[in-house]
């Protein structure tokens, strides 16, 4: 069931916050979240549902375990356990045929099938058990905990939401004096993203993925191409997932809960370590406070601080995909920090616009490698971005290249649905209008045959 599907639009959503509200205890509205929830990952594939719910189970018996026993080889198994789960359904056919290739022995692909959301269900639960190591956390009741993981808006691609954000909100009447407040953002939150989703990223992907076909086919790929192509998967991304993040936390809010923020108009940024703060925001923290600082992070010498930034990045270039493209992604965004790091020190600030020029071309370079994935086609593309290939192509992207400048000045100047739904919006019923004719647009449009998946659904 897709955020941008009438079945979930019409029919899921309404009937959820209905009896949400209607129901007359928390503890009940607890639990019926919990059955709309599961109801919500059973009908993408109800397969998948017993690996959800035993997932879910044994970490919070492993959570109880550890706390009357404080064994820390209970944490230590259950993090393993979390891991190898992640790895045999997403990585396994992926490094089963990187050995084969190294010890040139022929291999087997078993394609296993990926369960949605497993990168982010299984973060979420080793986040908590390494915080009950700290004694950053606690035992919590079975229903409050399975809502923590299962929650629908953020289950299948995010936020990576905390325990200690989200779980003492489920405990709080949703019939509190900013009800209305809460209320109006999340549904105008939602529907922004709505738009923001179904009238630009899908509109970028279909002519990319059409393009791509038509561009990868010519013999030679002229510059303007490459560059319309480059630009337009990081509009389509960018858009993409940020419309997912906008409706998740809408959604969230409509229910009276607080998700965090998972973007802040990150194609501003001045360098990369600004761009990570303000891209996928929970997962760069997690791999922060998870991984980059027990690593050592960059208060154990420079030598440290090296190895900490490349093994953290490349491994958030793994966790994005089982494929070699996104570990050398990965990597590279660990040495464009670690150059960035480097270059502080020396005490010299470049002019924003240049500064923010080489983080843009950084960005859009590596979105290249992530979008194509096999190296020499990037390879061809990043050739002809930069005129190293001399020869005349067809220019299949010059009726977008308007839609392509108008993305690009939203993306960079904003405002984004966020600060429209918290800040520009407020106090007016004036938007009422606008915003119910972009719902009832959106609903009617998604109705068609065009119900794309978001992209990160495949992470």
């Amino acid at each position: 069931m897709l955020f941008n599907s009438q079945i979930f639009l019409l029919l899921f959503l309404p009937f959820v916050v209905a009896v949400y509200y209607v129901i007359p205890a928390q503890k009940y509205r607890i639990w019926f979240l919990i059955l709309a929830s599961l109801s919500f990952y059973a009908y993408w594939d109800y397969r998948f549902l017993p690996l959800l719910f035993i997932s879910v189970l044994i970490n919070w018996c492993a959570s109880i375990i550890y706390m009357r026993s404080k064994a820390v080889l209970i944490i230590y198994a259950g993090v393993l356990l979390n891991l190898i789960i992640i790895g045999v359904f997403k990585y396994f056919d992926f490094f089963s045929s990187s050995l084969s290739h190294f010890f040139d022995y022929a291999s087997h692909s078993y394609s296993i099938i990926l369960p949605l959301g497993i990168s982010f269900f299984t973060f979420q639960q080793i986040s908590y058990l390494i915080d009950l190591k700290r004694g950053q956390g606690k035992v919590y009741r079975f229903d409050e905990y399975i809502l923590f993981v299962t929650f629908f808006p953020q289950l299948i691609a995010g936020p990576i939401v905390r325990h200690n954000e989200i779980i003492s909100q489920f405990w709080k009447s949703p019939f509190r004096p900013n009800l209305h407040e809460n209320f109006t953002r999340g549904l105008v939150l939602t529907v922004l993203g709505l738009a923001k989703k179904v009238f630009f990223a899908d509109e970028y992907g279909i002519f990319i993925d059409e393009g791509v076909v038509v561009m990868l086919a010519e013999d030679s790929i002229s510059a303007a191409t490459a560059w319309l192509f480059a630009l337009s998967y990081t509009l389509q991304l960018y858009f993409d997932f940020s419309a997912y993040s906008d409706m998740a936390i809408g959604l969230g809010a409509m229910f009276g809960f607080t998700l965090p923020r998972n973007f802040k108009t990150p194609y501003i940024s001045r360098n990369l370590s600004e761009f990570w703060k303000r891209w996928h925001i929970t997962l760069s923290r997690f791999f922060r406070d998870y991984l980059y600082i027990p690593f050592g992070g960059s208060w154990n010498g420079y030598g440290r601080y090296l190895v900490a930034v490349l093994a953290t990045m490349t491994l958030c270039g793994l966790w994005h995909g089982a494929d070699w493209s996104f570990v050398v992604w990965g990597f590279l965004h660990g040495c464009g920090l670690a150059i960035y790091f480097t270059w502080k020190k020396t005490g010299i600030h470049l002019p924003f616009l240049i500064a923010w020029l080489l983080t843009f071309l950084f960005v859009v370079n590596g979105w290249v490698l992530f979008r194509l994935e096999d190296f020499s086609q990037a390879k061809e593309v990043l050739l002809a971005m930069y005129g190293f290939n001399f020869e005349s192509a067809l220019f299949i992207f010059s009726d977008n290249t308007f839609f392509i400048i108008i993305g690009l000045i939203l993306s960079i100047f904003g405002p984004n649905n966020h600060q429209l739904a918290y800040k520009k919006m407020k106090n007016t019923k004036f938007w009422v209008y606008p915003i119910a004719l972009l719902l009832a647009i959106s609903v009617v449009w998604v109705g068609g045959e065009r119900e794309i998946k978001f992209i990160y659904f495949q992470f």
